[in-house]
């Protein structure tokens, strides 16, 4: 752990966000994993931010760039001018497994830079809500101590490679309910590595896009607005020209399925039509009045 420690550390930074007015707004962490200054961390540690302040090990700091950021998988990459303190490796995740042993390192509170807690790999594939109507895929849980902070920062394992950014807790709380302790999730770092590949390459990830608002149905809604169904999305408005306009799809209308999957509970809409890329055909069953009929959907790119 100690020989881990020593080697990555170097790669790994604190990120300030920054106002237009030059205040720090938040704080998180980082690492940079490649020779041409490229950096990983959470897409929620720099949402809102007018800039970005790169602070390294050693506490000098550089301006960084933002080169593009996905909200669905928490990923953005930023971009700092060489020479560069240390390079870190991506490992691959899938051959993960519960029980390993792995290091988090970030700077929880904004403060304690480089700070260094140890845990197991807990379960890997865990999907965690985000209360945005879709949920974080793909995450590795562990019982790493992973504070205010740490977001974006790596999570190593024991052969010295980043296998995730570290990127949420769940503690629970609220009058009644449990408390949970060591129960922290990152994003995976194959996931990480095919987004941040994207967002180079592009400056956004190619996602499928409908052209439609909508508005969730849970079985609460449902009764309180006397709809058909218990799950599904009310399409509010839909863009001319769109995959959905093509497919005759309509304000009003109630989609209850993509393909073979259900919008349920488990079965978030985003992370339905997440499961699908740009131009792949498919049908969506679509309740209109009473009755239910299937359209084929050939999806676009959402803009970038």
């Amino acid at each position: 752990v100690i020989d881990v420690v020593e080697d990555i550390s170097p790669a790994v930074v604190t990120i300030l966000n920054m106002s237009s007015q030059g205040q720090q707004q938040g704080s998180g962490s980082g690492v940079i994993f490649s020779a041409d200054g490229y950096l990983l961390t959470n897409n929620h540690v720099i949402e809102g931010a007018s800039a970005m302040q790169v602070v390294f090990v050693d506490g000098d700091s550089a301006p960084a760039e933002l080169i593009g950021a996905d909200a669905f998988a928490d990923v953005a990459v930023l971009r700092v001018a060489p020479p560069l303190p240390g390079i870190a490796e991506l490992g691959n995740s899938d051959v993960l497994r519960p029980g390993e042993t792995v290091i988090a390192i970030g700077s929880p509170l904004g403060e304690f830079k480089n700070t260094v807690t140890v845990g197991a790999v807990s379960a890997t594939g865990r999907m965690v809500d985000t209360g945005r109507d879709y949920q974080l895929e793909d995450l590795i849980q562990t019982d790493a101590a992973i504070n205010q902070g740490n977001s974006g920062g790596p999570l190593v394992s024991l052969s010295g490679q980043v296998i995730g950014l570290n990127t949420l807790i769940v503690r629970g709380g609220g009058f009644g309910s449990p408390v949970a302790e060591g129960l922290g999730f990152a994003v995976a770092s194959n996931t990480v590595r095919a987004v941040s590949d994207q967002l180079i390459q592009k400056g956004y990830v190619a996602r499928p896009y409908l052209g439609i608002r909508w508005e969730s149905i849970n079985p609460r809604i449902a009764w309180v607005y006397d709809l058909p169904v218990d799950w599904g999305i009310y399409v509010t408005r839909v863009a001319a020209a769109s995959a959905a306009a093509l497919a005759g799809i309509q304000p009003g209308d109630i989609i209850v399925a993509l393909g073979e999957t259900p919008l349920n509970e488990e079965h978030p809409f985003i992370n339905a039509l997440l499961a699908y890329q740009p131009g792949d055909t498919l049908t969506a069953s679509v309740v209109r009045g009473l009755e239910v009929h299937s359209v084929e959907l050939i999806l676009g790119e959402s803009p970038g």
